[in-house]
């Protein structure tokens, strides 16, 4: 029997969540859906992205920041919908001016509109600037785990694979490179994109992953909110599953009631 893990807090980039769930505010039918559904969640970060949402740039129109306050819940801009480096540094930077100072975000570089899959090779350059010019960087990418461990060497303060692509809900695809990058890691890991239900969040976390990030799964479903509860309780059973230990894979049968002390009619 090996050692039990002891349970602790997610923390990134010195902020300590209890939540290990973070969620999106995209897609949804209106901001009170996407209150609701984040209410429901339990998350403690709200990722939103900056080219994209009103933080109050835009007199008259909602403001995300009514519906997320920042004294309530940890902000996560993101640059979605960015396709270089230059982009994704320039679309963190008016997060920071628009966010007085904030310096904690998500950053996503895509290679392409079809698969939204992250240009690596941008990701890099993006993270390395970023880091540089004092931000605290969760970085989307792919799952290689060279190129992980290379974002972590960099100085992200959390790597956040993809199950499988955006907005897919295809689920985890490759979970063995998963457990390679949640293994050689010294950060937290958080799947991000690819989840499309309970399972599949439940999946990550008993694969050892530190959180989950969804939009898709939640707005997307027929009943947003009852789907955020669900994710919820998945990302919570999931974790003890991990931190319990699953028992021993076996080739035959083993009964649940041992044969030794039977009594024999």
């Amino acid at each position: 029997m090996t050692d039990p893990i002891q349970d602790q807090p997610l923390q990134v980039a010195g902020h300590r969540f209890a939540s290990r769930l973070l969620v999106g505010t995209g897609k949804y039918r209106d901001f009170d859906e996407a209150s609701a559904a984040i209410q429901a969640s339990g998350a403690e970060v709200v990722t939103f992205a900056v080219r994209r949402t009103n933080l109050g740039q835009e007199a008259g129109a909602p403001n995300l920041l009514d519906v997320v306050p920042p004294e309530r819940f940890t902000l996560l801009p993101n640059t979605a919908g960015c396709y270089t480096a230059k982009d994704a540094v320039r679309t963190c930077k008016l997060a920071r001016e628009l966010l007085d100072g904030h310096t904690l975000v998500k950053l996503e570089v895509l290679g392409d509109d079809a698969t939204l899959y992250p240009n690596v090779v941008e990701t890099l350059k993006a993270a390395e600037e970023l880091i540089k010019d004092g931000f605290d960087v969760m970085v989307y990418t792919s799952d290689d785990p060279i190129v992980a461990k290379e974002l972590e060497r960099l100085g992200c303060c959390a790597v956040m694979p993809l199950g499988s692509l955006i907005g897919s809900g295809h689920g985890i695809q490759n979970p063995h490179n998963l457990r390679l990058i949640i293994e050689q890691a010294e950060v937290p890991v958080l799947v991000d994109a690819g989840i499309g239900t309970a399972s599949d969040a439940a999946m990550a976390m008993e694969l050892g992953c530190d959180g989950v990030l969804m939009n898709s799964a939640i707005a997307h479903a027929r009943q947003p909110v009852l789907m955020a509860a669900a994710m919820k309780q998945a990302v919570e059973a999931g974790r003890a599953a991990f931190l319990a230990g699953r028992m021993p894979r076996r080739q035959s049968a083993e009964p649940s009631s041992p044969f030794a002390g039977r009594i024999n009619g």
